[in-house]
């Protein structure tokens, strides 16, 4: 694989750590986008330039999660949102009542959307702003 894809899927992952230090390795000039992945030491990493940048987020990466949050005991909606408690803020603040409960889903977890099969990582990419609703789920009994 090389630093060139590697620090692509950085940016499709959210990796903002090893995105980081990709970018400070490329001003360095310690490595390029053509080289293996093999070629970089991250002992060359100057971690107080790398901390400043992780900390202003220079490159712009939020991790963002789904969640699903309980309505009553058949109904579930899923959000997007940077974390846990922005899931349930947004959610009281949009259905004016606290969720049952909440829990996080991975990206991948793939759900059948009309006739297609879809994962939540690639619904994320449809949506502009969050957090946002991606969808509700109820239970048949």
């Amino acid at each position: 694989m090389m630093v060139k894809e590697l620090y692509q899927d950085c940016f499709q992952y959210n990796e903002s750590s090893l995105a980081h230090c990709i970018y400070h390795l490329l001003e360095e000039q310690k490595i390029s986008l053509k080289d293996d992945i093999s070629k970089i030491d991250l002992n060359q990493v100057d971690q107080q330039k790398v901390a400043k940048l992780i900390q202003h987020n220079y490159l712009g990466i939020h991790k963002m999660g789904i969640y699903s949050l309980k309505m009553n005991h058949k109904e579930f909606v899923f959000i997007f949102a940077e974390s846990e408690e922005e899931a349930i803020d947004f959610y009281t603040k949009t259905f004016h009542q606290t969720p049952l409960n909440c829990h996080e889903y991975s990206l991948d977890f793939q759900l059948t959307r009309g006739k297609e099969v879809i994962s939540f990582r690639d619904m994320k990419k449809d949506i502009k702003s969050f957090p946002a609703i991606a969808g509700y789920f109820k239970m048949e009994r």
